[in-house]
């Protein structure tokens, strides 16, 4: 299995995972968190657009996030497999990516879905914001985008479910625990 998307709200490690998994696989890990701060931190037109977005607890518009996943699966080291991050986020951005990926001749193999408790969603991320000095992550955006999360994913992670693709994943514990859990359940 090496087309997987990494589900789950905000803090729950997904990025951690996904890099752990990408390094064990061989494969990219595609992150739309990056590619917008990436944008962001070269102060594009579009970065200051995204940095207002982000800044209230919103998600960036779809037609934006799906040109820049869709540029970034087309380059060569995508072309054996890659880990989506934070993308899919809505309905259409599914339908999108199922676009993109049928143009490249591809399709996902698994969706891992890490959970946790929301409580310890906000510590994750309260922690990691004094620790990189991510200014996004405040108590108030916190709490929104973990609102906006469950809203949003729930109907997602059904779509994906109706195909086979689903794997649950307890988030908890520490990185290596979480690695294990992962590779165990894409292993069987």
């Amino acid at each position: 299995m090496n087309r997987i998307l990494i589900m789950g709200p905000p803090g729950v490690g997904k990025g951690t995972q996904a890099e752990r998994l990408a390094q064990h696989l061989g494969i990219p890990t595609i992150s739309t968190g990056d590619l917008f701060r990436e944008e962001v931190r070269n102060e594009t037109p579009l970065g200051v657009r995204i940095k207002e977005i982000v800044a209230s607890g919103a998600y960036v518009p779809d037609e934006v996030t799906n040109e820049l996943v869709a540029e970034r699966l087309a380059w060569a080291d995508a072309r054996d497999g890659f880990i989506l991050d934070g993308y899919p986020r809505t309905v259409d951005q599914v339908r999108a990516l199922d676009h993109i990926l049928a143009e490249l001749s591809a399709q996902l193999d698994a969706v891992v879905v890490l959970e946790a408790d929301h409580g310890e969603l906000q510590e994750r991320i309260l922690l990691r914001a004094a620790e990189q000095g991510r200014s996004d992550d405040t108590p108030e955006v916190v709490a929104r985008r973990l609102e906006v999360y469950a809203q949003a994913t729930a109907q997602l992670i059904s779509a994906y479910d109706a195909r086979g693709l689903v794997f649950h994943i307890d988030g908890t514990g520490l990185p290596h625990v979480v690695e294990a859990r992962i590779r165990e359940a894409l292993d069987h």
